[in-house]
Parts: C-alpha cells; structure tokens; sequence
C-alpha cells in the first residue's frame, strides 16, 4: 500500500465491497480533495443510505470531489450523475482499473454482461481493519426474483488459486492475522476455471501453502453447495473459523421456490445438524428476508422457527424491499407495515437466541482479534468481545469471558 495521502472511502454494503475499496485506496493514492463513495444496492434502503453518504460527505467536505461507484451506481447510473454532490460515477468493473483514475470522464459504466475477468489489482493490505478481505469471486449466474446484485455485478468468475494464495501471503507478510475469503456467491468459486476446482479446494491449497495463515474465515456461502471437501475442512480445520453465514432467505418451502433459491427447508436444518454436530463450536448465522410478496401468516411461521430450528446466533434481517426489474416486484406485495411486523418478530427471536448462546460463554477463555482501539475483537465464532486492558490492534489476544451482555461479551485478558 502506498503511504502518500489518498481519498476518503465510504464503503456501503458486503465484504467484498469492502476488499474492492482498499484496491481503490491503492489505485487513488496521492489525490486528496476526493471522496469516494462505495456503494449499496441490495435493498431499497440501502440506495437511500448511498445518497444521504454522499450529501454529508459534501457538506462535510464542500471542497472534495465525489465520486460514486458500486452496485447503486452500477444499476442505475444516471440518478447519482445527476446528484449536483457528484462529480463522476464508476461502474463496479471500471472502478477497479488504474485507467479509470487517471481519467476525467464523468461516468464509466462497462456492460458488466461481458465482463469476465476478476480485478488484477486487488490489495492486499487493509487500512485500519485488523483482518484482510480477499476477493476470490465476483458476480453471480444464478437469478433469485428477489436479487438485483447480478445486475450490479455480472456473471460470476473467479479469482485464480495461485494469485489468491500470493495475496494472502502478503497480507500475512504485512502483519494480519485474519484472512476473510470474499465473494458474491462464494460457493460458486471455480466453475468458470480450468479444471473447476471448488471453494473446497481452494481452502485446502491456501491452508497448505500459507503455513503462517492464523486464521481463515469464509464469508456467505450458498448452504447447497458445501460440499464434502468444504465440509471437511469446516468442521475438522481449526484454522477455519467455526463461524458460517448461510443464504437461508427463507423458511417456506414455498417462498423459497417463488425466490428461485436452490434449497428446500429440510435441507437448511439438515446441513446445520450435520455441521454442529461434526463441529459443536460453529456459530450459525444466516440472512432472512420478512414479507416477500405471497408470504402469509403460515409462511412467516416457518422463517421464525427457522432460527431455532438452525440455531442461528448471527441474523441479518431485512423486510422484503422490491426492486424494479425483478420478478419478485411483480407479484402480489405484502403490505409494507406487515413486513416490518415479521421483520420485528424475527429480530426478536433472532436476539434471544444470541443473548442466550452469549451468556452460556461466561467463564470461557477466547482467542480474540484485537482490533482498533484495542478493547474489542471477535472470536473464532465472530462473538463481539469487549475487553480490558487494551492489547495490540492486530494481534491475538486470550481473554476469560466475566460476563455477557444482549449483544456481546466482557472479558478480561488472561
């Protein structure tokens, strides 16, 4: 990474917006006066979380120029090119290439439909995070009715084992402890490679010969396609963090074949009993959408008992948010307030869950991620520790868990 004085970043979004924006720090280094806003477009709420971004970033920074990329900007690049805050927009392929930054034109937005190559710059060091986020796959072939994102982000295609291990590497060279694996449909990695190796495979090569890699993490992976390579790494590798984000969406079977998703309830209950069972320390996490239109009372039922029935701790909720071009848009909608309703009742669940899973850790000793300003971190699990006296950002530290909280730990280091 280079040390001259570069952009303001605002990263919106996934992890792997985050990986992508540290590639964009390194390409921007040496221009100030610039804010880069890297955004949303998952739901309705995430665009209007990108445009109130770039208004306090222009009234924060009035001099600076903006610019806007990522998937709102992709998807729909002529409502931010009209924004009087915004000086150029850069679609998701464009804003990863050295050119597009040497460049005065005020929008670049390629037709990701034929794009095909994963980004050849990405950073391997992380400014201010104490884990590295590695791109290995972008872009998704699958077609959700609910989805947007491959609109915004193109057919899917991976990132070359070889090229993914000399990243790692570096970032380890440079200090981090944590590599998190990102993409947008991660368990789709390889397909479009020689050979198609799996994500399983590439786990298993960049354990091998990444000897001094402490920790890996996967980021959300699609629950039908752990395979058995993937599932013995998982749950028999203690450098794989025992922390897994399922794409549930759903606990309907009928909702989940009106989403087109590729697994039936059964199948999500089933995979987390084998895994927790295999490996009992896993923490589950998943995404669940409330209201999706057709949904009634009995459908919402079986989403809610979803989170008991896989045990989920780490739940990322959203009310069903419709988006223009999308099948799912065109179908009968829940009434708006009924959404938000079922979105409540599932963040309920979803924090007992969690507080209960929490407190069952006190008395527990945990290797924790120190990260900034040094009096918190994560687990192997991802549970949040808040922790005293202050330790190395960056390092591992071993804290005894004196008590727990709804939302995460206290301890002490050991």
């Amino acid at each position: 990474m280079s040390s001259l004085p570069g952009p303001e970043i605002i990263s919106l979004g996934c992890r792997l917006n985050i990986a992508e924006s540290e590639t964009i720090r390194a390409l921007a280094a040496g221009r100030e006066a610039l804010v880069v806003v890297n955004s949303c477009a998952v739901t309705n709420e995430a665009v209007k979380q990108t445009r109130a971004a770039i208004r306090r970033a222009a009234k924060a920074q009035p001099d600076a120029q903006i610019v806007v990329t990522g998937c709102a900007a992709q998807i729909d690049p002529d409502s931010f090119a009209a924004m009087p805050e915004v000086a150029r927009v850069l679609g998701n392929a464009d804003k990863l290439r050295p050119e597009s930054w040497a460049s005065a034109e005020p929008m670049l937005v390629a037709d990701l439909s034929r794009v095909v190559e994963t980004a050849p710059h990405l950073a391997a060091a992380f400014a201010g995070h104490a884990r590295a986020f590695v791109e290995v796959q972008n872009g998704c072939d699958h077609a959700c009715t609910f989805c947007i994102i491959p609109t915004g982000r193109g057919p899917s295609r991976s990132v070359p084992a070889g090229l993914v291990i000399e990243r790692i590497a570096r970032a380890v060279e440079l200090g981090h402890r944590e590599v998190v694996l990102t993409g947008v449909d991660l368990t789709s990695y390889g397909h479009d490679l020689p050979g198609q190796p799996s994500l399983g495979l590439l786990v298993e090569r960049i354990l091998t010969h990444v000897p001094a890699l402490p920790r890996l993490r996967l980021s959300s992976l699609d629950s039908i396609e752990i395979d058995d390579r993937l599932f013995e790494l998982v749950t028999g590798e203690a450098r794989v963090m025992p922390h897994l984000h399922l794409s549930l969406q759903a606990g309907s079977d009928m909702i989940l074949k009106r989403m087109k998703r590729r697994h039936s309830r059964a199948q999500s209950v089933a995979i987390v009993e084998r895994l927790l069972t295999a490996r009992p320390d896993i923490a589950i996490g998943a995404d669940l959408i409330a209201g999706f239109p057709t949904e009634d009372d009995a459908m919402a039922a079986d989403t809610l008992a979803l989170i008991d029935d896989c045990q989920i701790v780490h739940a990322h909720i959203f009310p069903y948010s419709a988006r223009d071009g999308t099948p799912a848009a065109r179908m009968p909608q829940v009434p708006h307030p009924l959404r938000r309703e079922r979105a409540a009742k599932l963040r309920e669940a979803a924090a007992r869950r969690r507080r209960d899973w929490l407190a069952a850790q006190v008395g527990a000793t945990r290797d924790v991620l120190v990260e900034r300003p040094g009096t918190r971190g994560h687990a192997p699990d991802f549970a949040d520790i808040h922790f005293s006296p202050a330790a190395e950002p960056g390092s591992i530290a071993r804290v005894r868990v004196m008590a727990a909280t709804e939302t995460h730990l206290i301890g002490q280091l050991a």
